[in-house]
């Protein structure tokens, strides 16, 4: 099977479309979000739409299938916001890997299973790097602009657990999308090139 890289040499690849709205087409309850395993769940976790990678891992995968029926090359990962800074609004930052490893997982046997059906076109799985909820740029409190609210190893920590659990999940690429904040998006860069110049794994994207 080619790589990504001979792909990209060859021609235009396509990436898919939104997942956020692709879920809300189904119409998720607060029942849907949580699952069987998390039912008691002490927060109310509607609108976590990363957790549907653990609890619903079916209806992500099916998303998938419909951008790749649709003719994409690249789906992304349903992880916009699965890091642990990000997912302390539900008080689910200790799931950060495991909702990475799971969304990667979903993506992956969709790729597989469409590249199987054609392997003159290989799809591939870009593990998603989304903003956080949290800004190193701007003070949350406007009375004290020199006051952050997290800091840049902080960001750097929850993007390499994200990295980490993605690459194990399997994806072929990372995609750091959507950051509106410049040294966000330097943390996320930093962690990624810290990650692999330090890993060594088959798995990991080349």
């Amino acid at each position: 099977m080619k790589s990504l890289r001979e792909c990209l040499q060859e021609r235009i690849l396509i990436i898919d479309g939104a997942m956020g709205t692709m879920i809300q087409q189904h119409k998720p309850t607060e029942e849907t979000y949580r699952g069987e395993r998390f039912n008691n769940w002490h927060t109310d976790v509607k609108g976590n739409n990363d957790l549907l990678s653990i609890t619903q891992p079916d209806m992500i995968e099916g998303i998938h299938r419909q951008y790749l029926e649709a003719g994409a090359d690249i789906i992304e990962t349903n992880t916009f916001s699965s890091t642990s800074i990000a997912q302390a609004d539900y008080d689910m930052q200790e799931l950060a890997y495991e909702l990475n490893a799971a969304a990667a997982q979903c993506a992956r046997r969709a790729a597989n299973a469409f590249t199987k059906q054609n392997p003159d076109k290989p799809r591939f799985v870009a593990g998603a790097m989304g903003p956080l909820n949290k800004t190193l740029s701007l003070s949350p409190d406007v009375n004290n602009p020199g006051y952050r609210a997290v800091t840049f190893d902080e960001v750097v920590t929850a993007y390499t657990e994200q990295i980490k659990g993605l690459v194990d999940g399997g994806v072929d690429i990372l995609l750091i999308e959507t950051i509106f904040d410049m040294l966000n998006a330097k943390a996320a860069i930093y962690a990624a090139k810290e990650f692999f110049r330090k890993t060594t794994c088959r798995n990991c994207p080349s």
